[in-house]
Parts: structure tokens; C-alpha cells; sequence
């Protein structure tokens, strides 16, 4: 990870049960974390003082959403000299262990972008989580040509040195799908890599996703990219056909 100039970045919101859990996991495979406290209101702030290792630790007073605090978490990680970064969710969902599996990717792929490809059939996987997901590849698909297995994983490994700011121009989830279609639109090959996911009872769950209000905006933004592709990277595929 370091040869590679590889941190993982880690956005967290009102996680204070699982968050400590996840940074020690981190850890054993790599010093290089940097957390972004997005405005909790839990006791997170508490908690990420008290770790005991070292990390870096980014905050701020209000909940911004995670694309604003991947944005947050990309430019500290750029000015710390890092080149890519490893994002992985702080509720206890993704496995720090399988981190080598996205690296190991990287190395075979570099320069790429990395998904973590979830199994959407794990135990207690939330109905409403396959069919968004399902809707978002579709999209995807529409919007770049490229086909992908889960668009909607926040286990991913970014050349954040290839990626700029105005590429993630909303504040919450749907950043994540803007981050795949330009990244797609701007000729950066995106690999996958199936990785362990675990959903907790629908009682221990902890969600900030809002079904409704969270959906209409991916809908929006897909309508938005939609016509990006048509009159962006269409006429862009042309021109590269015509050139060859």
C-alpha cells in the first residue's frame, strides 16, 4: 500500500457502535487511515479521540452527507501525498480484511478504479437494497455503455489522483454513482472483485438511507446523466470511432 501511495478513507455518521470495531481491523492491515466525521452527533467524536493508534481525523460541526465527505476525505488524502485510496463504510458492512483482494486488483489493474462487488443473496440483505441496486446498474449500463455488477457498493479503491473535485457535484449517496459514470466517461477502466458483506437483524441495523427522498434524488441524477451521455460521452464515442 505504500509503494502504491494507497490510504483508506473512512466516512462515518452517528456509527459510534461499530466505528472503533472497524478502525482496529483497519489498522492490522494498514497505518494509512484518515476518517471523516460528518457532522455526527453520537458519541463518535468521543470515540475517535480515545482510539489508540494513530489516524487522521478530519470533522466538522453539521452532517454535510458522504459525497461531501468523500470529498473531504480524497483532498486530505491529496495533500498527504497519497495517489488512491481504499473507501469502506464505518457500520460494520464491509470486511477490513478483504481490503488485499482490492489491492491485489489494483496491482493487476493499475490506474483502475476498484469495486468491491457485494453478494446481494447474503443473509439479511434489505429487499429494497437489491432492487435499488438492480435499478442503478441498469442506469449505469445506459449512461456509459459498461456493465457492472453492483454500482451501488461503497467499498471501492479510487485513483484519486485521476478524479477531480467537480466530478462529485451532489452531497449524499448518489455521489458515488456520479463518481462511476465520469470516472467511466473519462476513459478510467473500472474492475470488480467480490468481496464479504455483512447486514446485521433489521433491529440492530443502523441506516441514514431515506427510501423515498434518497431514490428521488438518484432519479433525478440519472436523468441529469443520462443527458450527459447522450450529448457528453456519445458524441465523444463518435468521434474516437471516427478518429480510429
Amino acid at each position: 500500500m505504500n509503494r502504491e501511495r494507497i490510504c483508506v478513507i473512512v466516512p462515518t455518521y452517528n456509527n459510534s457502535g461499530t466505528i472503533a470495531d472497524v478502525l482496529s481491523r483497519i489498522y492490522k492491515v494498514t497505518q494509512n487511515i484518515i476518517v471523516v466525521n460528518d457532522g455526527s452527533d453520537d458519541d463518535t467524536h468521543r470515540i475517535l479521540q480515545n482510539i489508540a493508534f494513530p489516524l487522521t481525523v478530519v470533522e466538522y460541526n453539521h452532517n454535510r452527507g458522504k459525497g461531501y465527505a468523500l470529498k473531504c476525505g480524497f483532498k486530505k488524502a491529496l495533500s498527504m501525498g497519497f495517489l488512491n485510496a481504499v473507501t469502506i463504510d464505518s457500520d460494520g458492512q464491509h470486511f477490513p480484511e478483504d481490503i488485499p483482494l482490492l489491492i491485489d486488483a489494483y496491482c493487476e489493474h493499475p490506474g483502475s478504479l476498484i469495486i468491491g462487488v457485494r453478494n446481494l443473496c447474503e443473509d439479511n440483505m434489505p429487499s429494497g437494497n437489491t432492487f435499488a441496486n438492480k435499478f442503478s446498474n441498469f442506469w449505469f449500463t445506459v449512461q456509459t455503455l459498461v456493465k457492472l455488477d453492483d454500482t451501488q457498493s461503497g467499498y471501492r479503491l479510487y485513483p484519486i489522483s485521476r478524479i477531480k473535485k467537480s466530478w462529485i457535484f451532489t452531497s449524499r449517496y448518489e455521489a458515488e454513482l456520479e463518481l462511476l459514470v465520469f470516472s467511466a466517461w473519462h476513459d478510467i477502466d473500472i474492475r470488480q472483485v467480490g468481496v464479504r458483506v455483512y447486514y446485521p437483524s433489521p433491529e440492530e441495523r443502523v441506516t441514514h438511507f431515506r427510501p423515498g427522498y434518497d431514490f428521488f434524488r438518484i432519479s433525478i441524477l440519472n436523468t441529469m446523466l443520462c443527458m450527459g451521455a447522450l450529448f457528453y460521452y456519445l458524441p465523444k464515442l463518435i468521434y474516437k470511432w471516427l478518429k480510429c
